[in-house]
C-alpha cells in the first residue's frame, strides 16, 4: 500500500509541476523573444506542439490522446496495483505524471479536446524543445530500463536470476 501512496504523490507531484509551469510560461514568455539562461545552456522558448517528439506527427495529434488514455488505464490498472519496489513506484509514478501532463494538454488546449497541442518551453543547445512532463517520461523509461533490464527486478519487486554465462568451451556438444 505504500508503494502504490507514493507512485501516486510521484504522480501528482509530477502533474502539479508540470501544469504550473505550462501557466507559468504561457503568462510570461513570448514565442517570438526566447530567454536565454546559463549562457545559452538553458533556452526557454515558448511552443504549441500538435505532434510528439521533433514534431512528427503533427496530423495524428488524436492517435497520441487516445495512446497517453490506453497507457494511463494499463499502467494504473495492471501495473500500479503490483508495485512492490521502490524505485518501480517512482518509475511508474513518473510515467502517469509525463503522459497526464501532454493528456492534459491535448484535452484542453486549442485547437481542441483530443486536439490540443501541448506547451513545450524548455531547450537545451541542439536537442528539441521540451517540457516537464517529456522530463518525467523520460526519467520513467531510464527507471524502469535500469529496473527491468540491468537490475533484472520485475513491476512485483521481484528479482529475477539471470541465465548463467556459458563459455564457449565448456559447452556441451
Amino acid at each position: 500500500m505504500r508503494l502504490r501512496l507514493l507512485c501516486v504523490a510521484v504522480a501528482l507531484s509530477g502533474l502539479v509541476l508540470d501544469v504550473v509551469t505550462k501557466i507559468a510560461a504561457v503568462a510570461q514568455l513570448d514565442p517570438q523573444q526566447p530567454v536565454r539562461l546559463l549562457s545559452g545552456l538553458l533556452t526557454l522558448q515558448l511552443i504549441r506542439n500538435p505532434g510528439a517528439a521533433f514534431s512528427s506527427g503533427e496530423r495524428f495529434t488524436y492517435v497520441f490522446s487516445i495512446a497517453a488514455i490506453a497507457v494511463l488505464i494499463f499502467v494504473s490498472v495492471r501495473l500500479v496495483p503490483k508495485v512492490g519496489h521502490r524505485g518501480w513506484a517512482v518509475g511508474l509514478g513518473l510515467l502517469i505524471a509525463g503522459v497526464s501532463g501532454n493528456l492534459v494538454d491535448r484535452l484542453f488546449r486549442a485547437p481542441g479536446v483530443l486536439r490540443g497541442h501541448v506547451v513545450d518551453f524548455l531547450q537545451l543547445p541542439h536537442w528539441p524543445i521540451f517540457n516537464v512532463a517529456d522530463m518525467c517520461i523520460c526519467g520513467a523509461a531510464g527507471s524502469i530500463l535500469v529496473l527491468a533490464v540491468l537490475k533484472n527486478v520485475g513491476v512485483d519487486g521481484e528479482h529475477y536470476a539471470k541465465p548463467p554465462v556459458v563459455e564457449p568451451d565448456q559447452q556441451q556438444v
